[in-house]
């Protein structure tokens, strides 16, 4: 009967998240995928030094989930051995995760991050300026 309440700053960051990925370009959308998957460790990794187990296995879902479902799942095959290493390498990332999860190990959370920032940092890199489009090695690499 009534919507559940939600802070103005919760809509406004809700809206912001969709106005941000209706107008992102293909780069952005991986960049904002990394971007969560990354703050969504940084929560796991403060619920754990809580205690807060809910709190825990939620940002590890959603981490997985954003590796698997979004950068992993949108990798194009026609990127070739590039694509075929990150998908290994996103398939560790989502086993370090759920390693993390189930023993509350930092170490290999923080690996995990570690490694996506590496190639978050990689991706920030390749960057189109603003108004031009990918590289083509970059387009390549995820499907559009």
């Amino acid at each position: 009967m009534f919507a559940p309440y939600r802070s103005h700053a919760s809509s406004y960051r809700q809206l912001d998240v969709e106005t941000s990925g209706d107008a992102a370009t293909p780069h952005k959308l991986i960049a904002m995928l990394y971007d969560g998957a990354i703050a969504a460790m940084q929560r796991a990794r403060a619920a754990i030094g809580q205690g807060d187990v809910a709190g825990k296995c939620e940002a590890v879902t959603r981490a997985i989930r954003i590796v698997d479902e979004g950068l992993k799942a949108s990798l194009d095959e026609r990127g070739g051995e590039i694509a075929a290493n990150l998908r290994g390498l996103y398939d560790y990332i989502g086993h370090r995760l759920l390693q993390a999860s189930a023993r509350n190990d930092t170490e290999a959370l923080d690996e995990a991050a570690q490694l996506l920032a590496e190639l978050q940092s990689a991706w920030q890199a390749i960057a189109p300026p603003a108004g031009r489009p990918a590289p083509a090695a970059a387009a390549a690499l995820y499907a559009r």
